[in-house]
Order: structure tokens, then C-alpha cells, then sequence
């Protein structure tokens, strides 16, 4: 896997997921039933790359960007057109 050999890309990745979960965070804090399918999962996965709680894994990286980014995009997108 490229990914795992290129540690800028990987260091940007997780800076973004860092920003996304704080993002959420925050917005959970003002909008106690904002409707994100994973949204502590989330905050939680911001806490583990920023604290190096386990090490977080490439693979669970990968997964994060394949799987659930893109799903998240479609639930953002859904909230804010209502």
C-alpha cells in the first residue's frame, strides 16, 4: 500500500481527521442531537491520533479514508440542505 510508504500524505490525513472530529466536537457541544450517524466515533478517533492513545494503526487510517469518509461527505451534505 502507497499510503503506508508516504508519510506526508499519512501526516496530512490524520491532521485532517484531527480537524474534522474537533469540528464535530464542537458542534456537538451546540447541538446535542446534531444526526451524524458516527459522530462520537469520530471525536473519539480525533482523540486517539492527537493523544497516540494505541497507536492508531494504518490500516484503521485507510479504512477511515475508503469507508467512512465518503459516507460522512453524504450525511454533511444531507444536513446542511436541510
Amino acid at each position: 500500500m502507497e499510503y503506508k510508504k508516504d508519510l506526508k500524505t499519512k501526516k496530512a490525513v490524520e491532521r485532517n481527521i484531527e480537524i474534522i472530529g474537533e469540528a464535530i466536537n464542537r458542534i456537538l457541544k451546540e447541538k446535542p442531537d446534531f444526526s451524524i450517524e458516527n459522530a462520537r466515533n469520530i471525536v473519539g478517533t480525533r482523540n486517539k491520533i492527537i493523544h497516540s492513545y494505541d497507536n492508531i494503526s494504518d490500516e484503521i487510517i485507510w479504512t477511515i479514508i475508503v469507508r467512512e469518509l465518503p459516507k460522512l461527505k453524504v450525511e454533511v451534505q444531507g444536513y446542511l440542505q436541510s
